[in-house]
């Protein structure tokens, strides 16, 4: 293992990749796969988390019991409720948040359909939209759908069964 720091001008740098031949596929440092759709929304929410703080529990940097994970502030007297002291984290807000039309995207940049029967595949755009499969459908049910999606080719996030059944 070196102690080196990798060069960033070389080839062993993870983000120096050559870009796709096709003009609407890239390759994205945060993500490290393919995204071939909604790449300049997917890197506007990327910058903007960049540009956010971060929000953590109050007094979880005191309490080792505590974790870390976001819980908002209730006491009558809570400093950082009251956003009193500068030294404070601070409290997650609406303006906080990402692009609108980056929302409800599919980290892939595909948008996120439920999809509960054959007839939910239907109205979908296997450019755009990605198919999510409900949690209640059965394993027959769910061989139909995916064997419906695959020659629609729409993208499947959870497919769990195989297109020949096994």
């Amino acid at each position: 293992i070196s102690d080196r720091p990798p060069d960033p001008s070389g080839t062993d740098f993870p983000y120096n990749r050559p870009q796709a031949a096709a003009d609407n596929v890239f390759i994205s440092k945060f993500s490290r796969y393919r995204m071939p759709i909604n790449k300049g929304l997917l890197q506007g929410r990327a910058v903007e988390k960049t540009n956010n703080p971060d929000f953590v529990r109050p007094e979880s940097w005191r309490y080792v019991r505590l974790e870390t994970g976001w819980r908002k502030p209730k006491g009558i007297d809570s400093h950082q409720r009251k956003q009193k002291s500068r030294g404070r984290p601070g409290l997650v807000k609406i303006g906080y948040g990402g692009p609108r039309d980056a929302s409800g995207l599919h980290p892939s940049g595909y948008t996120d359909n439920l999809v509960y029967n054959l007839h939910d595949l239907d109205s979908l755009n296997p450019k755009k939209d990605g198919v999510r499969i409900g949690h209640s459908v059965g394993r027959r049910k769910r061989k139909a759908i995916v064997e419906k999606a695959i020659s629609l080719k729409l993208k499947i996030f959870n497919a769990r069964v195989k297109a020949d059944g096994s």
